[in-house]
């Protein structure tokens, strides 16, 4: 899928969890059999909202995120389309036995919704900060695994995900960011967005992190050089088609994604790369430490996960090249 060439975004739009709720809200009026089961973080995830609409189909779990998932792979038999609110780093690590045996190997029709997702948790520290959890769900047999980029993209896929059957994996950022997509876009599946054309070197981002993609290939123009911005929200089922087409078009690839660069997005394309088209790549991501506390401005920097980080990389590996 191609989108016309995307401008950097300058407006800052609905936290992506208020546009969560609020999409729960709208898609419970239409689906009598969706439901949602909160974590004891009705509050922060926005799980609320539905509760106000929808009270006989709110269930508060309290802060037992095993026993709600087992609660929540019963329903699925009973016909019911739960939906799961906590966070991210409770459902990649609290509660994975349980959503490997009793939800993904039977492959329920659940959705894990985990907010917070990331290093931008205001100021949660790393308890609280998931930096593992695409790895995890992208390696679990039969899970869907997206990361949307901003807020159309989110209530685009929450659309899709109801009418896909079986389990998936919904990763959902804290803050407010800017609106890449247009009004009207579909999100599919398994289908990368073409952002940006170039041909000097690709870039690659997934979820919230292609905002700042974006920006990057704006600083290499500055610098005359023509980078294509590949925006990949699913990274399971991954769209390796066009993975490989951006690399026959450019020769170079950067990966960059709010995650550990073992096991993410930066992983899922050099697999891709080393297997159909072997292609010098770059991954931006974290390096396989934990995060901490402190300034979303101050962590994407501390991290190397700023636009600027993004366009030194591609340069680096441009010179590499030469």
């Amino acid at each position: 899928m191609t989108i016309a060439q995307q401008p950097v975004p300058t407006t800052v739009e609905t936290p992506m969890r208020d546009a969560w709720g609020a999409e729960l809200v709208s898609l419970g009026s239409r689906y009598p059999n969706l439901v949602v089961l909160d974590g004891d973080l009705a509050n922060s995830t926005k799980a609320d909202l539905f509760a106000a609409a929808h009270p006989d189909r709110f269930f508060e779990m309290g802060i037992a995120e095993q026993n709600m998932l087992g609660v929540a792979a019963g329903m699925a038999t009973a016909g019911y389309v739960p939906w799961i609110s906590t966070f991210a780093a409770f459902l990649a690590k609290r509660a994975l036995d349980q959503i490997r045996v009793v939800i993904a190997q039977p492959h329920l029709d659940v959705k894990l919704c985990g907010s917070y997702s990331g290093i931008l948790t205001s100021k949660t520290g790393r308890t609280h900060q998931a930096v593992e959890d695409l790895a995890v769900f992208r390696a679990m047999p039969g899970v869907v695994t997206i990361a949307p980029a901003d807020v159309v993209e989110l209530r685009s896929a929450m659309a899709v995900m109801m009418e896909n059957p079986g389990p998936t994996y919904l990763r959902l950022t804290r803050d407010p960011s800017p609106v890449i997509m247009p009004a009207g876009y579909q999100f599919q599946i398994g289908r990368g967005v073409t952002l940006r054309d170039g041909t000097d070197i690709g870039l690659i981002g997934t979820g919230v992190q292609t905002v700042r993609v974006l920006a990057a290939a704006e600083l290499l123009a500055a610098n005359g050089i023509s980078a294509s911005v590949l925006h990949l929200p699913t990274l399971k089922p991954l769209d390796v088609a066009a993975i490989v087409a951006l690399a026959d078009r450019t020769g170079g690839i950067v990966t960059a994604e709010d995650h550990s660069v073992i096991g993410g997005l930066g992983s899922a394309v050099a697999e891709t790369l080393s297997e159909q088209r072997p292609t010098p790549l770059q991954r931006v991501g974290i390096r396989d430490v934990y995060g901490e506390s402190g300034p979303n401005d101050a962590l994407l920097e501390k991290y190397g996960l700023t636009a600027k980080h993004i366009a030194s990389a591609a340069t680096e590996l441009l010179a590499r090249r030469s």
